[in-house]
């Protein structure tokens, strides 16, 4: 990884290959900048989701959300009872605020490719606690998460897992 991105350091490039490669709950994710790079004020993530995969739906209690789409499409969905719905294609940005339930599937069928950011940072290490390494990109990833003891996980995140993502 690149010298520290930290807010009032040096400028720095992260370059395509750097980060820190781990599939967590079925997603390929690529850390690229984490808490302590940043003082806590944020974490960058490049998540690449299959195509059909689902998060459960669930509530951040302490971090905002942002997802810039790169590749592929999204429907996200929100709100006490996941009513509302939006699809989010190429170059389109999802803000999912704290304290709002939330999840999304990938529709299509390409998998999908987003820069994520957490604000403030530190939700990788419940990523680094259920997931595992990936040496190389292309290894394919492992089986399904266990649903149980990512709640369980979770939970010490201040991150609620409210069940499936409704239909």
């Amino acid at each position: 990884m690149a010298t520290s991105p930290a807010p009032g350091g040096e400028p720095t490039v992260l370059r395509a290959e750097d980060g820190e490669a781990l599939w967590a709950v079925g997603i390929l994710m690529v850390v690229k900048v984490d808490a302590g790079q940043t003082d806590g004020a944020y974490t960058l993530v490049d998540h690449t989701a299959p195509a059909g995969y689902e998060t459960p739906y669930h509530v951040h209690h302490r971090e905002d959300e942002l997802f810039y789409v790169i590749d592929g499409r999204l429907e996200c969905l929100h709100g006490e009872d996941a009513q509302n719905r939006v699809r989010a294609e190429p170059h389109d940005t999802v803000v999912l605020p704290r304290d709002v339930p939330h999840g999304f599937r990938v529709v299509g069928d390409e998998p999908c490719r987003m820069v994520v950011q957490v604000t403030p940072g530190g939700l990788e290490e419940l990523f680094r606690s259920v997931g595992e390494p990936a040496p190389r990109l292309e290894t394919p990833p492992p089986g399904e998460p266990d649903a149980a003891a990512l709640a369980e996980a979770a939970a010490e995140y201040d991150l609620d897992i409210l069940g499936p993502l409704p239909e």
